[in-house]
């Protein structure tokens, strides 16, 4: 997601920082090509036009040229305006006072809506809420067997009604029924189709005006650029929607339709999906965005991730197993599965300051699969102390894995060294903690 424009911008700045002042000619050299970035990001002309101007009147203001970090200066103000171009402050889902709250999902066939809706679910179920999926796309084949199918991986309830209901009866039918059975937020599935027509706006604009959900969401894939901002307005006329679900940016480096859709439609993002994965939606932040944008990394969503991914429990046993030189393989395991479970490294290792250009930092995910095999085919003793691994074990775990016996004693020794490393770390900690030197005990492998 934008490692394309990522990559431009930051090679602007760093220009700009060896120039020490700054003149009004560094500036203007350096916009043009923030202009071009943009339009070959597939930013819309008219809104690169603008943000250009806008950033151009802050930037030959007396604010950069007094100032003795120019550079710095002019990087604030882009921040500032991306920021502004992707709708300034947060816009959060609206709840109803009184449950249950409808949330009304649409699109075209193929935006990847029918698995939003799980997304959705599964997001509200970590904020507490009790979510009903509504299937009302009768026309796609199977599409009401998919939202069952994610129903029952979130454990969440499915409405599906009668057959031969039309869909805004069908989603009448399923807010009574949250109504009476305790579930405070409705999430209808839409039928979507390959293009915009009459007969399927008439039916969503019947459907809206029979249940009259609190959220009209339109579900918005990323990787059509400028298609999308186009035929997102088009449903903004008919349908008055009130915000965008844009799918598939992991799979768009250029991140257009997101600086665009905002200023063209004025309607906000709420939310963007970053994966496959039924728990990789996040709630739109234009602040963090702008920041992973231009590099800076986004430290607060890390911070959210790892909370969400890992057990306070689990952290202090883990802590006190480093200190007292007890974290076996089995706990390198759990920590492995727990930091997967924060999604893609490399989405991971971008929210880092400094390490937003993912083209100079690659995360191999098939080498953490490759070591998760090699510990799984280790017997429990084994995993608690690999050194009873001799030769006739590591060749029969070197063929439960897959793998050659000389990955096997690899992978064993980066594992002693990581611990001996992380120990050593945390005994000068503890050290300068008491204000003494840390006594080491022996460690047996």
């Amino acid at each position: 997601m934008f490692d394309t424009l990522t990559e431009k911008l930051q090679s602007v700045f760093s220009r700009l920082r060896g120039r020490g002042r700054l003149s009004e000619q560094d500036i203007n050299e350096a916009l043009r090509e923030v202009r071009l970035a943009l339009l070959e990001a597939d930013v819309s002309f008219r809104v690169v036009k603008e943000f250009v101007q806008r950033v151009k009147e802050r930037a030959l203001g007396q604010e950069v040229f007094e100032s003795l970090t120019g550079a710095q200066t002019v990087v604030r103000i882009v921040h500032s305006e991306l920021t502004s171009l992707l709708g300034g402050a947060d816009a959060r889902v609206s709840f109803a006072p009184k449950p249950p709250t409808v949330i009304m999902l649409c699109g075209l066939q193929g935006s990847g809506k029918t698995t939003t809706c799980g997304k959705l679910a599964n997001w509200m179920r970590k904020q507490g809420r009790h979510p009903l999926l509504v299937a009302c796309d009768i026309y796609r084949p199977a599409a009401r067997r998919q939202l069952q199918v994610l129903g029952e991986q979130l454990k969440t309830p499915v409405f599906v009604g009668d057959e031969d209901a039309a869909p805004p009866d069908t989603a009448a039918a399923a807010v009574r029924h949250a109504a009476k059975n305790g579930l405070d937020v409705v999430i209808v599935d839409t039928a979507g189709r390959l293009h915009i027509d009459d007969a399927m706006m008439a039916e969503l604009e019947q459907m809206k005006a029979q249940v009259g959900p609190h959220e009209t969401l339109l579900v918005v894939d990323a990787m059509t650029g400028q298609d999308s901002v186009t035929f997102a307005a088009h449903f903004h006329e008919r349908l008055n929607v009130s915000g965008f679900i844009l799918t598939k940016m992991d799979g768009d480096a250029r991140g257009g339709a997101a600086l665009s859709i905002r200023n063209v439609t004025g309607v906000p993002v709420k939310f963007v999906g970053l994966g496959e994965k039924l728990d990789s939606l996040e709630a739109f932040h234009p602040d963090r965005m702008a920041s992973r944008i231009l590099g800076m990394g986004d430290v607060i969503s890390l911070i959210e991730k790892a909370e969400e991914a890992f057990d306070q429990k689990q952290k202090v046993e883990m802590e006190r197993k480093l200190r007292e030189s007890r974290y076996d393989l089995n706990d390198f395991l759990d920590h492995l599965q727990q930091v997967r479970r924060m999604g893609p490294l490399e989405q991971v290792l971008g929210m880092i300051p400094g390490l937003g250009n993912m083209r100079d930092v690659r995360v191999d995910e098939g080498q953490v699969a490759r070591q998760e095999a090699i510990i799984r085919s280790m017997t429990p003793a084994e995993r608690t102390d690999p050194s009873v691994l001799n030769g006739n074990r590591k060749r029969r775990i070197a063929v439960g894995c897959g793998q050659s016996v000389q990955e096997i004693n690899q992978f064993l020794h980066q594992f002693d060294q990581m611990r001996q490393m992380v120990r050593q770390m945390m005994g000068a900690q503890g050290g300068a903690r008491k204000g003494k030197p840390r006594l080491r005990l022996p460690v047996h492998h």
